[in-house]
């Protein structure tokens, strides 16, 4: 296996939380937790709106919390080629929190209100889509999203920026053809493409567990015919999350090159609410995890990490409150925004339907 170069890029301030050889200074470490902690509460009670009527079906990343944060807040947020595109998934709800996304425009999609900012109200939650910070439309179709990446990479390569394209998808869906598709465009020869390839193993494919179906001993073996170096990592460690993916971001960025990162990560919730959404009991917690790095180091007390918890819960009652009490879509507006007139359109031009007048 070819691993990404491990260059250590410790920051002077202090004070600072560890885990092995990784050190993150104390107020990031902090940071990412807020964000885990308020992305999980709204999880969770989303999980409770697909329960009680309040939403419908719910499908979304609890466990995945660690890694997400991290790869949210290092990203170059912002529009067009100069800045980074991400191509997620259903379970990067932590990813968009870290760029900023307010708690209640997801739970106004969980509820499928027309407030909704990334489909009226017209698709279920974690499907998220930002033009203004190049977070492309998330697809419920598995995988596509990899195939998707070598075209805004291509448009990178071509402006000459420093954008990179971010691709997440998970273990099971590198089954498809999109994730070998996405091998093989960025790393034609001459052509090579700066494409940040992420593939979140929690070794489950809804129901169906990764080591039934996978020869492979980790999906990171795959890139090697192609040169695309990488790292497999533990997912529910932020601090050792939050270099991976600082290490990735910048070989992307300085050689104009695919690498791929595949973090370890738990399902906590199982895969939908079309499975029950029960808490699973035998997998690791990142919260909890990197709560007792903090409590342990003596820098935070336990009550400082409640304190976090309580207002995340606040937070997002006032969300969901505030969302209940907006109006749902109307039947009409189910093809507003769906296609844009387009002026290239020989058949019907300037008819955004597509059909005839």
């Amino acid at each position: 296996m070819q691993n990404i170069a491990h260059t250590h890029d410790l920051i002077d301030s202090d004070p600072v939380i560890t885990s092995g050889d990784d050190v993150l200074p104390l107020q990031t470490a902090l940071q990412i937790h807020r964000v885990m902690v308020r992305t999980r509460v709204m999880e969770e009670r989303m999980i409770k709106m697909s329960k009680s009527g309040e939403g419908y079906f719910w499908i979304g990343g609890p466990g995945e919390e660690a890694f997400n944060a991290c790869l949210g807040l290092q990203v170059n947020r912002g529009a067009g080629p100069n800045h980074d595109y991400l191509h997620l998934h259903y379970r990067s709800s932590a990813v968009m929190v870290a760029m900023g996304m307010p708690l209640i425009d997801a739970i106004r999609q969980m509820a499928m209100r027309i407030t909704d900012p990334f489909s009226m109200g017209r698709n279920f939650v974690g499907h998220f889509s930002r033009p203004d910070w190049n977070v492309v439309p998330v697809t419920s179709v598995v995988e596509i999203q990899y195939a998707m990446a070598a075209g805004t990479a291509i448009v990178q390569k071509r402006s000459g920026g420093e954008g990179i394209t971010i691709v997440v998808g998970g273990d099971a869906g590198t089954a498809e053809g999109d994730f070998a598709t996405a091998m093989v465009w960025s790393t034609r020869p001459d052509n090579q493409l700066p494409i940040l390839m992420v593939v979140t193993h929690n070794n489950w494919g809804i129901s169906t567990a990764a080591c039934t179906q996978h020869g492979e001993k980790q999906i990171l073996d795959r890139g090697e015919p192609f040169g695309i170096p990488g790292l497999v990592f533990d997912g529910n460690d932020a601090i050792k999350g939050w270099h991976a993916v600082r290490r990735a971001m910048a070989f992307c960025r300085t050689k104009g090159r695919p690498c791929i990162l595949e973090p370890i990560v738990s399902r906590l919730y199982g895969h939908s609410s079309s499975s029950g959404a029960l808490r699973v009991k035998n997998e690791p917690d990142c919260i909890e995890l990197l709560e007792q790095k903090l409590v342990q180091s003596g820098l935070v007390t336990a009550d400082q990490l409640r304190s976090v918890h309580e207002d995340a819960v606040a937070e997002v009652k006032a969300a969901v409150e505030q969302a209940m009490a907006e109006a749902n879509p109307k039947p009409s507006d189910v093809q507003r925004f769906t296609y844009a007139p387009s002026k290239v359109d020989r058949v019907y031009p300037n008819d955004y339907t597509g059909l005839p007048m």
